[in-house]
């Protein structure tokens, strides 16, 4: 996977202009290591993606980014204030999502809407390792498609199952082996 991914996102945001423009942290510097294991290249690295891993590699940390700027550490963006922070995150939020729904990535577009959602769920419930499972399993049903477990583990999310988080790291484990 292309190793540039973050700075292809920040020149995405400086092309967009505005607030978000303003906001990019011009001295952050992620590891090459965590980019290439970020939820976006496990996404780009699928089937479902060929052609276009580019993209969807972009359109994914832009989504990604904006869950970060919710609830973690972004990479990217940075905001002073927490309410900057958020109307931020949902800009990128917005930015991804146009972007895939450019593609005609239906499937992708309700995926991902799923895992912001189910992440959100998570955190409320401070359950970050489920949060943390809910992306790994969203970027898997991005690149390989969704499955029948995967669909049983957000199920078990929004029931507020226990065993829901063992059914997301099999979730995000299985989808690898789907053709």
């Amino acid at each position: 996977m292309n190793g540039n991914a973050l700075e292809r996102l920040r020149a995405l945001l400086r092309a967009e202009g505005g607030l978000i423009a303003t906001l990019i942290d011009p001295a952050s510097r992620v590891d090459r290591r965590v980019a290439s294991e970020s939820p976006a290249s496990v996404a780009a690295a699928g089937p479902r993606t060929r052609g276009r891993r580019e993209e969807y590699e972009l359109l994914f940390d832009a989504i990604y980014e904006g869950y970060l700027l919710h609830y973690g550490s972004p990479r990217v963006v940075w905001a002073q204030e927490a309410d900057l922070g958020l109307l931020a995150g949902d800009q990128l939020y917005a930015i991804g999502l146009a972007r895939l729904v450019a593609l005609g990535d239906t499937a992708a577009v309700a995926e991902l809407a799923d895992t912001i959602t189910l992440s959100a769920l998570a955190q409320g419930a401070g359950e970050q390792a489920l949060a943390d499972a809910v992306w790994a399993a969203g970027a898997r049903a991005v690149g390989w498609g969704s499955c029948d477990a995967h669909r049983r583990a957000k199920d078990l999310v929004f029931a507020n199952a226990p065993d829901a988080l063992e059914a997301m790291r099999t979730s995000a484990a299985a989808a690898t082996a789907a053709p």
